[in-house]
């Protein structure tokens, strides 16, 4: 979440308006993250996020995101609902951007989620996969393999030079090395694809929402479990917490034998995925916007520890 576009209190009152939801109280921007502009807003009756979207997805597929969190919400899902306007639209325009009002979800993100919250993540996870396995709505992941390197190739070598000198050198043997051995054969569903501990908010150890949906797609669906597994099971300084990976995939439960075998790889594709977008976010994310850039380096030390442990990156599970 970010704040790329501002709205004038005017301008929200009167959006806010087109809505059955009372008069608008308050409206916060809200700073994490670097895809959309996102607002936390309050009203006489309840509070909503209130979302407009800036870039990486076209307008097209808004309503495919808008109706897998309906869909899922209906299954029992801990994900918010969309919230639709008087006219029974789920999304409006504005200035020629896309507006989407989501239900807001009580709970707080963790930096460093204990094993317990990690194995309720995994059962979340399973959960998602399972209820969204009649969903009707098709998607492509617009950030597969062949994303990467365009988003490399755009970064250019002495962009990623810039980062860190060592970075393009990292980035072109481990793209080889995807495209030579990436698992296209195993088993596709909807995915989340980008679930990090502040798109998870938690009570305790239970988990009350799972949201930002925006990268959501049909994918290899033990692929999402590798992005998950890269976000939660480590800390700050790259330090592997094992204890915690071993709760999330305990969490998850049964995978077949070829999704087993596959997960070193996918997880060094999770690493890529996202030194590729940070690494395009840090070099053409406005100096002006209100948003945190992330450390594309980060990856690039969790995508050194998956290529140096192989399966024991993933304790308790059966190789």
């Amino acid at each position: 979440m970010a704040v790329y576009t501002t709205l004038a209190a005017h301008e929200l009152a009167a959006l806010i308006g087109e809505y059955d939801v009372g008069t608008i109280v308050s409206a916060k921007g809200i700073a994490e993250g670097v895809s959309n502009s996102n607002w936390l807003i309050e009203t006489s009756e309840a509070r909503f996020i209130l979302t407009m979207y800036e870039q990486r997805m076209e307008v097209a597929e808004l309503p495919f995101f808008l109706h897998l969190l309906d869909h899922l919400a209906a299954k029992g899902s801990p994900v918010p609902r969309t919230i639709h306007d008087r006219a029974g639209a789920p999304c409006r325009m504005v200035g020629g951007k896309a507006v989407a009002l989501i239900e807001f979800l009580p709970g707080v993100s963790v930096d460093l989620p204990s094993p317990a919250q990690a194995r309720a993540v995994g059962e979340a996870l399973a959960g998602l996969h399972r209820n969204s396995a009649d969903f009707v709505g098709e998607r492509r992941n617009a950030l597969s393999l062949g994303a990467w390197r365009e988003l490399f190739d755009s970064c250019g070598a002495d962009g990623l030079a810039s980062i860190d000198p060592l970075l393009p050198t990292i980035v072109q043997r481990e793209l080889a090395f995807m495209e030579a051995h990436w698992p296209s054969h195993l088993p596709r569903s909807i995915i989340h694809a980008d679930l990090f501990p502040d798109n998870v908010l938690l009570l305790g150890d239970r988990v009350s929402g799972l949201i930002d949906f925006y990268f959501a797609c049909r994918d290899i669906t033990a692929y999402d479990l590798a992005v998950t597994h890269s976000a939660w099971c480590f800390e700050r300084d790259g330090t592997f917490r094992a204890e915690v990976a071993a709760a999330l995939i305990a969490g998850y439960g049964q995978l077949s034998a070829e999704e087993t075998a596959a997960l070193p790889v996918l997880a060094r594709g999770a690493a890529m995925r996202f030194m590729a977008t940070r690494a395009y976010d840090w070099l053409n994310t406005p100096a002006d916007a209100l948003v945190t850039r992330k450390d594309p380096m980060d990856f690039a030390r969790r995508l050194a520890f998956y290529q140096q442990a192989g399966m024991a990156a993933f304790p308790g599970i059966a190789a």
